[in-house]
């Protein structure tokens, strides 16, 4: 633990359910890092002068909804700040988070959860990119024991349209799919390890590639 790379930026991509607000908590705490999850969207929104709410009910989704909802007029800086009239819509959304990201990453060393933070900041230097998924039985488990809802079968709804969303806003976004292996540095079956332990082989390999 003594020879942590002093600038490092973790992402972490996740189906529900698989632990990756968890994993990231882990990682920020044990490397000295900042962590930015759900907060990273609501920043960006007021930041940018707008209506939180918005962002918080449409995280992670393709832009329908969202152009439909904000003003055309509404436009974001090249750091995500409101300036003026720009361009319209879930376009002005997703570039003002992402932004953001590109803004927190230049600051130092982070970890950030979803939001196709890996496609993002690919010109980053120093960037480990991970993605984590466990069978549908584990995840429904832990959806139901942090409190998500008690019924399985309705964590099993919440599951699969949560990942439909997510999966629709990345391949929407970026060049790339949605949760494949060579998308990303390291992917995990959280079902097979303790978090702790893929925490500490997360930081085995950052050490072994010697970023810094």
């Amino acid at each position: 633990m003594n020879d942590i790379p002093k600038h490092c930026i973790i992402t972490i991509g996740r189906s529900f359910g698989s632990g990756g607000r968890e994993l990231g908590q882990k990682l920020a705490g044990l490397l000295g890092y900042s962590y930015y999850d759900k907060e990273l969207l609501i920043d960006a929104a007021r930041n940018a002068g707008l209506d939180t709410s918005i962002f918080e009910k449409n995280d992670e989704r393709a832009p329908g909804f969202l152009s439909s909802v904000l003003p055309m007029s509404m436009g974001y800086s090249a750091m995500a700040w409101y300036t003026g009239p720009n361009s319209a819509g879930g376009e002005s959304v997703y570039r003002a988070q992402s932004d953001f990201m590109r803004h927190v990453a230049s600051q130092g060393p982070c970890v950030i959860v979803g939001r196709t933070a890996d496609y993002v900041l690919r010109d980053f230097p120093g960037t480990v990119n991970i993605f984590l998924h466990a069978p549908e039985e584990t995840c429904i488990k832990r959806i139901i024991e942090r409190g998500d809802c008690e019924k399985t079968e309705k964590a099993r709804s919440i599951l699969r349209k949560t990942n439909r969303l997510r999966s629709e806003f990345y391949n929407f976004y970026t060049d790339r799919s949605w949760g494949c292996a060579s998308t990303y540095d390291i992917t995990f079956d959280t079902s097979k390890l303790p978090m702790d332990t893929i925490a500490r082989l997360i930081i085995a390999y950052i050490d072994a590639r010697r970023l810094k």
